[in-house]
This record gives C-alpha cells, structure tokens and sequence, in this order.
C-alpha cells in the first residue's frame, strides 16, 4: 500500500524531516517558465549526488509527459541532473531516498498555462506520476511530496512563477499532488500486474490489466494502442 505525506517548511528542514520518517521516494512538483512564451518542454532535476534510480525515473516520467502531451523532452532526454545552473540541486541534495524535482510544462507559455489549468491535464499528469511511482517502487510505502515554492518557511508569500492568463506555478502544483495522492492511497494491493485505462477527458471507455514491464504506445498513424 501507498501512503502519502506532504513536507512542508524550508527545502532542508523538508528532506530531514522525509528521511526522519523513512520515505521511501520524494517528489517535488514545480513547472518551468521562461522570457519566452515558445518555450515548451518537459524535464525532470535531479541533484548533483543522484542515485541511478533517480536519473532512471526522472527520465521515464519526462518521456511519460511528452508523449502524453505531444511536447518535446528537455535537458539530457529528459533530465537536468542539478537543475539550471546549479538551480534545484538544494531542493534534493539532503535526500536519503530517490528523489526528482518535476518541471513537466511552461506556465509562461499560452498553450500549456490554459492546458494545466483544467481538471483533465492536472489528472492526466497525476496519473503519470502515479504511475511512475507505481514501476519504481512496486512494493508501496511512504511517499514524501512537497508543493514547490509554497509553505516555506523564509519565504511564506513565495508562490513561484506568475502563470500566463493568471494564477501561479505553486496552487498548479498543489492540485497535481493532491490528485496523485488520491490516486496512490486508493490502491489497496500491489497488483503483479498494471491497470491501464482508456479514458476520454475524465470517463473511463475501457480497463485492464497488463504484466507490469509491458510498454505501452499510441499508434497515432494507424489509431490503434499497442501493448507489448
């Protein structure tokens, strides 16, 4: 079974109090923005001191979300080990556990800020988290979460990046997380196999189950999903 806990307080104050309590993975949700209203892609940050587990499931979910989405990977395919200039390393660095800073969109780009801000996108994007944590921990546990920029405790009124249209990167990111919450504590076994859904919008067409290392693809050119 799953459980999650939200840290909340400084960035530091966070990872000592996520290896206090013996997480056993720790995601922190932010999105991108940039000068540029083109700017379009997804990416993962890892600290400098990463495990390969961390490299290897910040990978995946930046790959999950491009597909997803349509939009390209960033970074080395999908990662940023360190962040921007050093910018996101302090956020894992005192990590004891897997770790990943997600930057899945650009709240400054028109496009994705009015996409992330509907229900749909912050639960298709909870799903892929969901499901990340599912392939890299199968065995359930623990699961620390932390609302990038919000609830600091130096910085109380930080809310991160301004989203283009209005609203801010932090309340995007709290929705996301809590979503996936819902999702991880409703998982009552560790199946040996995956469910995946076909859902159009929020209603589920189909379900069922698939051996866990199956990889999953859209045929777009031929509309056919494949599972292999």
């Amino acid at each position: 079974m799953y459980q999650v806990k939200f840290y909340k307080g400084d960035y530091s104050a966070r990872q000592t109090a996520a290896n206090e309590d013996d997480c056993k993975l720790y995601v922190e949700q932010h999105f991108n923005s940039s000068a540029s209203q083109s700017a379009n892609y997804a990416v993962v940050v890892t600290g400098y001191n990463a495990s390969q587990t961390s490299k290897n499931w910040g990978r995946w979910y930046a790959r999950a979300v491009a597909q997803e989405f349509d939009i390209p990977v960033g970074g080395d395919n999908g990662l940023l080990v360190g962040g921007y200039n050093g910018r996101g390393d302090y956020n894992l660095r005192f990590t004891k556990m897997p770790a990943i800073l997600l930057e899945p969109f650009f709240v400054s780009n028109p496009q994705t800020a009015e996409l992330i801000k509907t229900e749909d996108a912050q639960y298709r994007l909870a799903s892929i988290l969901t499901e990340s944590i599912q392939r890299f921990l199968p065995d359930g546990g623990l699961i620390g979460f932390s609302v990038g920029h919000k609830y600091k405790t130096s910085s109380p009124n930080d809310r991160g990046a301004a989203v283009f249209g209005g609203g801010a990167e932090a309340d995007i990111a709290e929705a996301v997380l809590l979503k996936a919450q819902q999702q991880l504590e409703n998982i009552a076994t560790i199946p040996q196999e995956r469910e995946i859904k076909v859902m159009h919008g929020n209603e589920i067409l189909w379900k069922g189950n698939i051996d866990a290392d199956s990889d999953v693809r859209w045929d777009g050119q031929r509309g056919i999903l494949v599972i292999g």
